[in-house]
């Protein structure tokens, strides 16, 4: 365990821990000597990524990858990280273990925003600037196939079990929906078009994995996919219609919704409504959207605890992160955080919660349990305009 290292740099920066915290550091997890946890943050204006110690809250290291890096994504089985570089059409492979770039891998332009299946093998990379969407091949860290999507995606998105992309396009207002295969030579196939949706951003998949949610930026709604199962399956036997794709409705929300977050039991979603100061919830079930409520201004990114109690929501036009409380339907709390806080993620265990701010050039780092509740604990530098986060944690050898 830490404790029993001699006194040394990281026990004297666990005993400022304590000093600073009013001697409540009891409330920080304790881990083995071999436990590792690190945030990832891009960096567009700098072409780098900060990394930073989530275990001694430090900057570790800072990594220069392409030009102006935006999105950026964790393997969730192999010790590896992927930073989506827009200016320079690459993914930086990013050796975790090590805090080293370990591979570039080369795309199409502009590429925005980069999701890795749950096998860990393969990454959906949508490429703004050449109207397409790359599939990456993780274990020869390579381009294996690309694929023509509608006007600028934004975001490509894999399902659950691995047999749908559903990939947002900005610029066309459309959703593409993607059949994929583990045949090397095919892996996409176009299977659907969903026209209808203005300035279509953000998606979200339920695990099941029956229906699509997309966000129409443009407008005041979010659309509700249902999309295909799987030939020859129980579902499909019983209901053939359900073979292919099929719009389930347009819900009305707020002006300008920027992000969805669902609730780890999967049966709502909150919607970050930019334009109206407000976050509305959609029933998975139902398809039926509810009332939105105030939480604060410009808010453009929330996450969810675990427990599916706590929603937290970046309040970019107030400096600030508001705490929701879902069981209680009701505002709990404004913490104040550098400027223009944007995306957002929790540590491991959730005992932290990362905010990305913009304008100010760090990232807020806030303790989400304590005696006194959720507290700003400190703020660590991220470069000069922080965009999105990736945590790893892992156990080294």
């Amino acid at each position: 365990m830490r404790l029993k290292r001699s006194l040394s740099g990281h026990t004297l920066f666990a005993l400022a821990l304590a000093l600073l915290s009013g001697c409540r550091s009891s409330s920080f997890p304790l881990h083995p000597a071999s436990y590792r946890e690190y945030a990832y943050v891009t960096d567009g204006a700098s072409n780098t990524v900060a990394v930073l110690d989530l275990v001694y809250l430090r900057p570790d290291r800072v990594l220069q990858v392409g030009q102006n890096p935006t999105g950026i994504a964790a393997n969730p089985v192999r010790n590896e990280v992927y930073a989506v570089n827009s200016g320079s059409g690459t993914i930086s492979v990013i050796d975790a273990e090590n805090n080293r770039i370990a591979a570039t891998i080369g795309v199409h332009r502009q590429p925005y925003f980069i999701d890795v299946a749950p096998d860990g093998h393969r990454a959906y990379v949508a490429n703004s600037g050449s109207n397409s969407v790359s599939v990456i091949d993780l274990d020869t860290r390579r381009e294996i196939a690309v694929a023509g999507a509608g006007e600028q995606p934004g975001i490509a998105r894999i399902s659950p079990d691995m047999r749908s992309l559903v990939v947002t396009n900005r610029a066309s207002g459309s959703v593409s929906i993607f059949s994929v295969t583990s045949d090397p030579r095919t892996p996409l196939h176009l299977r659907a078009v969903f026209p209808g949706c203005p300035g279509a951003t953000d998606a979200v998949i339920i695990p099941d994995p029956s229906k699509a949610f997309v966000a129409c930026s443009g407008s005041h709604q979010v659309m509700a996919i249902s999309l295909a199962v799987a030939p020859g399956s129980s579902a499909a036997t019983q209901n053939p219609f359900l073979l292919s794709d099929h719009l389930l409705a347009l819900l009305d929300v707020g002006q300008t919704p920027v992000h969805l977050a669902l609730k780890p039991d999967t049966g709502e979603i909150y919607i970050s409504n930019f334009g109206s100061d407000s976050v509305s919830e959609i029933n998975t079930q139902t398809n039926e959207a509810g009332g939105a409520f105030t939480i604060g201004s410009k808010p453009s990114h929330a996450v969810i605890s675990r427990d599916n109690d706590s929603l937290w929501v970046s309040d970019f036009g107030a400096d600030s992160v508001s705490l929701y409380s879902i069981d209680n339907g009701k505002l709990i709390s404004g913490i104040r955080t550098g400027a223009q806080p944007d995306a957002l993620a929790f540590s491991a265990d959730e005992h932290l919660l990362l905010v990305a701010d913009a304008k100010s050039g760090d990232i807020a780092v806030i303790r989400t349990q304590g005696r006194l509740g959720p507290e700003l604990f400190t703020m660590l530098p991220a470069g000069r305009t922080p965009n999105a986060i990736a945590v790893k944690a892992f156990t080294t050898r």
